[in-house]
């Protein structure tokens, strides 16, 4: 008769053991800690949360908190100073000693767009305007649109729809980069 062939079982403890005991040891000592701190203290109420529904895709309306008048003046001129910083580098590229014909030709395409966008911006603005809305400044950068317009009681869904096919005739702009602004 042949004896059974059992395998001695053997108890070595190895690196993986350490390691699994010791992440046990740290993740039970993490769930008594946590225990011990919610059932001192009980779970305290919050501020309700308002939500709302979001439809992605929409315009969003955000109410600025400065005077109409003042604000539209005062982004006028921060944009034109801005744009005008802007081509003068672009000139000193196309124009500089140093830059390639390459670095010449990508700087000239640019202006170009720049200019694009600033006859998009205008046109947009006096179309706006035209709809009825007293004042408004629009900000296009190719990939975004940002439309901050001066409205007596704040702006309603509809409002909103109309400056947004007005952008969307002059502007290929995705639905969700166009943010809509109203100042009071």
């Amino acid at each position: 008769m042949k004896k059974p062939n059992f395998k001695k079982f053997s108890f070595i403890i190895g690196k993986r053991q350490i390691m699994l005991a010791g992440m046990t040891l740290v993740l039970g000592t993490a769930i008594y800690v946590n225990y011990a701190m919610t059932a001192s203290g009980g779970i305290k109420a919050t501020d309700k949360v308002n939500s709302k529904n979001i439809n992605y895709g929409d315009a969003q309306l955000v109410q600025a908190e400065e005077n109409g008048s003042d604000y539209f003046a005062k982004a006028r001129m921060e944009r034109t100073a801005s744009r005008d910083k802007a081509a003068e580098t672009l000139q000193n590229i196309i124009g500089g000693g140093d830059s390639t014909p390459e670095e010449q030709e990508a700087a000239s395409e640019e202006a170009a767009a720049m200019t694009g966008l600033i006859e998009k911006e205008s046109k947009v603005e006096n179309l706006i305007k035209a709809a009825g809305f007293s004042d408004c400044v629009v900000y296009l950068d190719g990939e975004n649109a940002n439309i901050v317009v001066q409205t007596a009681d704040g702006l309603i869904q509809t409002e909103a729809a109309q400056i947004k096919d007005i952008l969307l005739s002059e502007v290929s702009v995705p639905a969700e980069n166009i943010r809509i602004y109203d100042v009071e």
